[in-house]
């Protein structure tokens, strides 16, 4: 390589990504963390892909059950983004949430959007997995996406039409 793990990371913080917190079930005890690896894969059929850390406590909880929510945050939840970045603790304690659809993972209130999924593929990918979940339910709320660039997170405005955001709101 002629280039550092400092230098990749830099060059990489250029891209701005949503911010997400992927959530399930252990048992009867809601799990969660902050993910910003997270995209749209497929369309027919419906799959998304997300790279949870091979470090990460929370995946492994979530991955036992085999489903999971994506939960995309609004620009109003950076604090929320910020207490699930962080290993250990009850993160869902005086969290507003109900149990999604299709998986009954935790659906957080207000987030702009949410992806109801089961794993469909796991893959070892350097210092992560990449998770593909097939997609069982989704639904958008109003609000605009937290987004997150240069290691900083930032919003911007989306469309102010509430009927381009109307489909089951969490």
């Amino acid at each position: 390589m002629t280039f550092s793990a400092a230098e990749f990371k830099a060059t990489m913080s250029r891209f701005a990504t949503g911010v997400t917190i992927v959530t399930g079930v252990d048992g009867d005890e809601p799990v969660g963390f902050t993910c910003q690896s997270f995209i749209s894969l497929s369309i027919d059929p419906p799959f998304i892909a997300l790279a949870p850390a091979r470090s990460s406590t929370s995946w492994p909880r979530i991955a036992h059950a085999g489903q999971f929510c994506v939960n995309i945050l609004a620009d109003t939840q950076r604090e929320l983004a910020q207490k699930f970045a962080v290993s250990g603790g009850d993160k869902f304690k005086g969290m507003n949430w109900t149990a999604s659809p299709a998986t009954g993972s935790p659906l957080i209130a207000g987030s702009v959007a949410w992806v109801d999924c089961k794993v469909e593929l796991v893959h070892e990918a350097g210092d992560h997995e990449l998770i593909v979940g097939k997609v069982l339910d989704l639904g958008i709320s109003a609000g605009s996406p937290l987004l997150f660039i240069e290691a900083k997170y930032v919003s911007i405005k989306g469309p102010e039409d509430p009927a381009e955001r109307s489909r089951r709101a969490p």
